[in-house]
């Protein structure tokens, strides 16, 4: 994570043209923002999804503001708003795939450690689904994207104090699913 003096200076270089300001800004956003538009689109969209936010990102840079969400926020709003538009044009619903209760492939060969996180990570994702669409959003732009509660509010149009709060209901309810999870199983 870059400091603000330095992210400053990046941004305002890249604004100049300046491409190894651009490839650090972007670099350092990429593996965060890939994370969050796979959790958002097909797989088959992700890399043309992450690609269009970078292409707009460079050619907005000029109505670029610093606020409260930062450059990181904003990129991340562009990646939002472009999710969005996929999903209005495809009018197709956005489904997660799902491990659901089986075992993933040669199993039989996994250490009962490496078993037990897999069988973990599915129960998240099954779990994960089964909240709500809002809490889905912010518990990845917190967790996935890690934006700060300021840049997650200033893009949900919420204050910081609400978006902790947010989170926080989120995660209970989430940690209430597994829990019900456990139970069930």
């Amino acid at each position: 994570m870059e400091t603000d003096q330095n992210l400053r200076h990046l941004v305002n270089a890249a604004r100049r043209g300046d491409r190894d300001a651009w490839e650090q800004l972007l670099d350092s956003l990429y593996p965060r923002l890939r994370a969050f538009v796979a959790r958002r689109v097909p797989a088959s969209e992700i890399e043309d999804t992450v690609s269009e936010t970078m292409t707009r990102a460079v050619a907005g840079i000029g109505r670029f503001q610093p606020g409260p969400a930062g450059f990181d926020g904003w990129v991340f709003g562009i990646a939002r708003n472009l999710v969005a538009d996929h999903f209005r044009v495809s009018t197709r619903e956005h489904r997660y795939v799902m491990a659901g209760n089986m075992a993933p492939p040669g199993a039989a060969d996994l250490p009962d450690d490496s078993l037990d996180l897999w069988e973990n990570h599915a129960q998240l994702r099954r779990c994960f689904v089964m909240l709500s669409e809002g809490d889905r959003e912010l518990l990845e732009l917190r967790v996935i994207a890690g934006l700060s509660s300021e840049q997650v509010a200033a893009l949900l149009s919420k204050r910081p104090g609400a978006v902790r709060s947010a989170q926080s209901r989120a995660l209970a309810r989430l940690r209430q699913l597994m829990e019900q999870d456990d139970a069930g199983s």
